[in-house]
């Protein structure tokens, strides 16, 4: 009998319980325990996913900003490069301007000194050769003379002994001898 009644109870129950509406008492503790996970999440969990969000995105956004930083630095710095390069480049022609330009000022100091040596060894040379020219003009007057003195005591026949008659003849005959020279050199 106790099994017919717990039969017949069981079977009252499932025809009284309709599948798709719960039981209240299973409404209640759902909901209980959906407001305590509410709770919960609102309270803990959500708060600390928002601090992580929002250290995610100020990390990303710190990073775009720190990348375009470095970006616009790294700019300016290659501007600086360009400029200093283009400035490095102008004076380096400016230098090589310089020394072409102190070269031939060197080269054209050099020329005018050596021009100004050759001038001065030539003017040396040209006084030694009109000193020589002349000693060798006077020796060879004396020694014409001595020999026309000669000649000229042989052919009249009387010894041209006396000094100073040599002296005038020779003189007379070397100015005879200069005169001919000068007419003829100017033919």
């Amino acid at each position: 009998m106790i099994n017919t009644f717990v039969l017949a109870e069981a079977a009252a129950e499932e025809t009284a319980h309709n599948p798709i509406i719960p039981a209240w008492e299973e409404i209640v503790v759902g909901s209980v325990a959906f407001a305590v996970l509410c709770f919960v999440l609102i309270k803990f969990v959500f708060p600390q996913m928002e601090k992580t969000f929002k250290a995610r995105v100020d990390a990303i956004e710190g990073g775009i900003k720190r990348a375009e930083a470095a970006q616009a630095e790294a700019n300016e710095l290659l501007e600086q490069y360009r400029a200093q390069l283009a400035e490095a480049r102008t004076e380096a022609a400016r230098i090589r301007d310089e020394a072409r330009a102190d070269a031939e000022g060197i080269r054209q100091d050099v020329l005018a000194k050596a021009r100004e040596e050759s001038d001065r060894i030539i003017a040396a040379g040209s006084e030694q050769l009109a000193a020589q020219r002349e000693s060798i003009v006077r020796e060879l007057r004396s020694e014409v003379g001595t020999l026309a003195v000669d000649l000229a005591g042989k052919i009249v026949g009387e010894a041209l002994a006396d000094e100073a008659r040599t002296r005038g003849t020779v003189e007379r005959f070397i100015a005879d001898l200069d005169a001919a020279g000068s007419a003829g050199g100017r033919r």
